[in-house]
């Protein structure tokens, strides 16, 4: 019988990591880990590389909504869907089940590099020992570095960008007002640089029942340094069943027509809406003349 690890249930290979090698107990095969970006969540927009991974997979592990917008294509795969909150648990989980040399496929939404798993697997690699080699290489030596391939794809703030226009033609940058793992304070500071120094600025994860009153504070930061009338294109469920897309302004901006699954992009000094299209010139122009 395996001994205990602290987090319940049996011993993992990754528990193991900072007083074994965890990568020595592999099965019978050598396992790998696919880090796949779902995009929007519309097979449409998933791209090739992430569909082949999916299929090449044995076991999905992911938040079970983005399971979800997948399922046709993981039939009869070893599926670990679980809820909020869980992000640790499932990339734990993806980690040992690789180690022990099954082919998993950890699934994010949007793109897993942009406030997705991507970034969280590699922590954990680093805090347990695990070393990873690049999964679209072939391996160089004899080494038994977990092979990890992440897999981007269609971020959240460039599906809203398309559906608006073109917002984003300048510098911008994307600040979450979740502060579940970032102090309020860190946010502000963010979101104040960023109005100041004028970029186009994509707000992720707005407005939830337990934070009514951030974006409200927010939208009083940026008004410091941006006209009422900044436009603002507010996109919900981008590319998704259910999707709604509003133009508005700094000024009008109806807290009620946020949530969790909102982005917003609020326009930098030369954004401009022209029939019913939100775009922020890159200067040609303004450079060459029409």
């Amino acid at each position: 019988m395996r001994s205990g690890s602290p987090h319940g249930g049996p011993e993992r290979a990754l528990d193991r990591g900072k007083t074994e090698n965890p990568q020595r107990d592999r099965g019978c095969g050598q396992g790998r880990l696919w880090i796949v970006s779902l995009g929007p969540g519309s097979s449409e927009h998933l791209t090739p590389r992430a569909a082949e991974a999916l299929h090449e997979a044995e076991v999905v592990v992911g938040y079970k909504t983005y399971v979800g917008l997948v399922a046709g294509l993981v039939q009869g795969k070893d599926i670990r869907a679980s809820g909020m909150r869980k992000e640790i648990d499932r990339c734990r989980e993806a980690l040992d089940l690789a180690l022990q040399g099954r082919r998993v496929a950890l699934v994010s939404g949007g793109d897993a590099g942009i406030y997705g798993m991507a970034g969280l697997v590699f922590d954990l690699c680093r805090a347990h020992g695990v070393t990873v080699r690049d999964g679209r290489e072939e391996a160089k030596d004899s080494s038994d570095a977990l092979p990890v391939e992440v897999i981007p794809g269609v971020a959240a703030f460039n599906a809203a960008a398309s559906l608006l226009g073109a917002p984003l033609m300048h510098d911008f940058a994307a600040v979450s007002l979740s502060d579940h793992l970032t102090p309020w304070e860190i946010i502000e500071r963010r979101l104040e640089a960023a109005a100041e120094a004028d970029f186009v600025i994509a707000i992720y994860n707005p407005r939830s029942a337990t934070r009514p009153d951030g974006l409200d504070r927010a939208r009083s930061i940026l008004l410091r340094h941006r006209p009422g009338d900044t436009p603002v294109g507010v996109v919900h469920k981008a590319m998704r069943d259910g999707q709604r897309c509003l133009l508005t302004t700094l000024e009008g901006l109806d807290p009620e027509d946020v949530d969790m699954q909102t982005v917003l992009l609020v326009g930098n000094s030369h954004t401009y809406v022209w029939n019913g299209w939100m775009v922020t010139p890159r200067g040609y122009l303004d450079k060459y003349g029409t």
